[in-house]
């Protein structure tokens, strides 16, 4: 085994033992700092509350890349029976983050070494990925303007794909989530007095039905969009008709403005649907996802890159978009760049799941990951 290599699963290991949860990650960006700095970069902690950014500069060159990873673990209690499992009741890397920053370093760690361009590098360690806060806490933070950077890049495993495998495309390449809930209110009583209450469940029916149209008869059927109920609370009982009733769920999307005509109708739906029954309605809604768009130029340079690193046969430049959701849009927003899938899923072997409570990182992919993003920065900053 390569020293490098061993490095990387060394890195992982101890960081899947050791998960923390999102803008809880102080020993994690503690770690990764000193191993940071332990390669001579140049670090900045405490970014958008536990981000790190590492500043690699090499020759006179102006031009700055930017390679982030998330570093954040879930609320899961782990069911493996491994030698690294999480020392912490609860929480576990049940998406493949801890591969994720060991594949960063791994990265740092060739480009400290080689420094075959010219330019300046700068690793992200981004928190709270899973809640879609932590890239927006750090462009809050000041990210942008205190560390610039000309474009960026990023990667995530994907286990339902063959080991080594790069999948990306320009455009959307993950979905936006937004969060709804939707109250709506009545006069609730005795279930054998149906005529004296205003009963709130038959608006909810009505509702949780008519959403579904606005799919199938608003959104462009060239345009990706999904309207998911996914919880329904009462305050009645088996002989009670309830006095409020709640509908939660999601909705996914590939554009803002599918997403606006979403929140739009349903709104409207919600709200004539509840008056239509003299009930009253409350309509919460929340973005907490951006959609994930990569910009074109970029997106010829990541799959250049990948072509380098594995061979074009193992490389899908124009994928099918993913129905997942990834806060690394909200950079794409404001900075060129592309996200790209690792396939993860070992030949023979039934594919693991992310944010199951039996899923591990693959550490034979972290060596393709680093190499990847020392061939994105050689593309981008050129050799010396």
């Amino acid at each position: 085994m390569s020293e490098l290599k061993e490095a990387l699963k060394s890195w992982r290991r101890y960081l899947h033992m050791h998960p923390e949860t999102a803008f809880e990650e102080l020993k994690t960006s503690e770690f990764l700092a000193e191993r940071l700095e332990e390669m001579g970069l140049e670090v900045h902690r405490g970014i958008g509350g536990t981000g790190i950014v590492a500043d690699l500069k090499v020759g006179d060159g102006t031009g700055i890349i930017g390679l982030r990873a998330d570093m954040d673990a879930i609320h899961l209690e782990e069911q493996n029976e491994l030698d690294y499992k999480s020392i912490y009741q609860g929480k576990m890397h049940a998406c493949g983050h801890d591969g994720h920053m060991a594949t960063l370093l791994g990265a740092a760690k060739i480009l400290s070494e080689c420094r075959n361009f010219k330019g300046t590098v700068r690793f992200l360690f981004q928190p709270a990925e899973e809640l879609g806060k932590g890239a927006y806490a750090m462009i809050r933070d000041g990210l942008l303007e205190k560390y610039p950077m000309d474009e960026i890049y990023g990667l995530h495993n994907a286990p339902a794909y063959p080991e080594g495998r790069f999948l990306t495309r320009a455009g959307h390449i993950c979905s936006s989530e937004d969060n709804f809930e939707i109250i709506i209110r009545g006069r609730g009583g005795h279930a054998s007095t149906p005529h004296l209450v205003i009963d709130p469940l038959v608006p909810a029916a009505e509702i949780f039905l008519a959403l579904q149209t606005i799919v199938s008869r608003n959104v462009l059927p060239n345009d990706f969009a999904v309207i998911s109920c996914t919880e329904l609370h009462t305050d009645g009982a088996h002989n009670t008709i309830p006095g409020t009733v709640s509908i939660l769920g999601d909705t996914r999307s590939y554009s803002p403005e599918v997403q606006k005509l979403i929140e739009e109708r349903m709104k409207r739906i919600c709200e004539s649907t509840c008056q239509m029954n003299g009930a009253r309605c409350e309509f919460k809604y929340t973005h907490e996802f951006a959609p994930t768009i990569n910009w074109a130029e970029q997106a010829a340079t990541a799959v250049n890159a990948a072509i380098r690193v594995v061979g074009e046969e193992n490389v899908e430049e124009n994928c099918l978009p993913f129905r997942g959701s990834e806060d690394f849009g909200v950079f794409l927003e404001k900075i060129p760049g592309c996200f790209v899938y690792l396939g993860a899923g070992k030949e023979g072997e039934k594919p693991g799941s992310l944010h199951s409570a039996h899923f591990d990182y693959n550490d034979d992919i972290l060596e393709t990951g680093a190499k990847y993003f020392a061939e994105l920065v050689k593309c981008r900053l050129g050799c010396k």
